[in-house]
């Protein structure tokens, strides 16, 4: 699936071909603290299929538990996170489904690192909501 992104302040901008079958919720401890919310969600896109079309992201070097050295990509000016992958080899970008422009059609179908789930978070329907602010 051909997408197109950016951030929020439209200074970094991008496209990719992503698997829809493959988005996914990511409920890690990192995750959670990078995103500043109980989880992240993200999308897979091979190196070869994504393309920075404007600006150029801030990156920031996070070591994993296994010792991996993952490359964490956002905007410097607005902050929004844009996408992840390994800093010595890039392969694959993990492109954050809340800067992506058709992040309706790619609802997560799998999650990983559910120990680390915020209870709170796992099921919000019963919540009162406000459908417009």
């Amino acid at each position: 699936m051909q997408v197109e992104g950016q951030c929020h302040c439209g200074a970094i901008a991008y496209e990719a071909k992503v698997d829809p079958q493959k988005s996914s919720i990511c409920h890690c401890s990192d995750c959670q603290v990078f995103s500043g919310a109980p989880f992240r969600a993200s999308a897979p896109a091979k190196a070869q299929d994504f393309h920075i079309r404007k600006g150029t992201p801030r990156v920031y070097v996070k070591v994993a538990d296994s010792g991996a050295r993952r490359a964490q990509g956002f905007c410097g000016d607005c902050g929004t996170s844009l996408y992840s992958t390994s800093a010595d080899d890039p392969q694959v970008y993990n492109l954050r489904l809340g800067a992506i422009k058709q992040r309706e059609a790619l609802p997560p179908l799998r999650q990983i690192w559910c120990d680390s789930s915020q209870a709170w978070a796992r099921d919000i329907n019963a919540l009162p909501g406000v459908p417009k602010g």
